[in-house]
Order: C-alpha cells, then sequence, then structure tokens
C-alpha cells in the first residue's frame, strides 16, 4: 500500500487541531478528515471519528497495526511541515 497523494487544509484558528488532511491509497481509494492534533507530546494524527449514542467518539476508519499507523502519521506530518514552511514564504 502507498499513499500517493495527501492534501493538507490548514486550520488557522487558535486551538490543539492544526490542520484537516486527506490521502490517497494506491490512486484508488481517499481517506477524508484525518486530523493533525498538537498534543502536550508532540504532533499526533487522528484517524476520521463519529460521536456514538453513549458519547464516546469512535474511529470510521483506521489502520489495523501500529507500524501502519506510524507510516502513515510520518508522510502526514512530513507533508504538514512542509505546507508550514511553504506558507512561510507568504
Amino acid at each position: 500500500m502507498q499513499i500517493t497523494d495527501v492534501r493538507v487544509r490548514r486550520i488557522e484558528k487558535e486551538g490543539k487541531m492544526k490542520a484537516i488532511v486527506s490521502i490517497t491509497l494506491d490512486n484508488e481509494f481517499v481517506i477524508h478528515d484525518i486530523k493533525v492534533i498538537e498534543g502536550e507530546k508532540g504532533m499526533f494524527i487522528a484517524m476520521p471519528s463519529r460521536k456514538a449514542a453513549d458519547g464516546e467518539y469512535r474511529d470510521i476508519a483506521h489502520p489495523i497495526n501500529s507500524e501502519t499507523r506510524d507510516m502513515i502519521q510520518s508522510v502526514i506530518l512530513s507533508k504538514y511541515e512542509t505546507t508550514a514552511l511553504e506558507n512561510q514564504g507568504d
């Protein structure tokens, strides 16, 4: 599986959420609404989720194993940093 496209929409408002990301897998499957969050230990991603009847949030789509999550997170955060540097020139 290859991530063939990453689209970052930066969030300019104050808060922990810094961007909303869409990724394309193998030029065939898209996952929207991945969030880039600034946490106490640095940046991380949160997969798309929905609020359940019990008030808890449940992921709609997510990696099955930690290696895949790490790979997706690495690609997304790298693209996020690249767009941050591009926007500094504006």
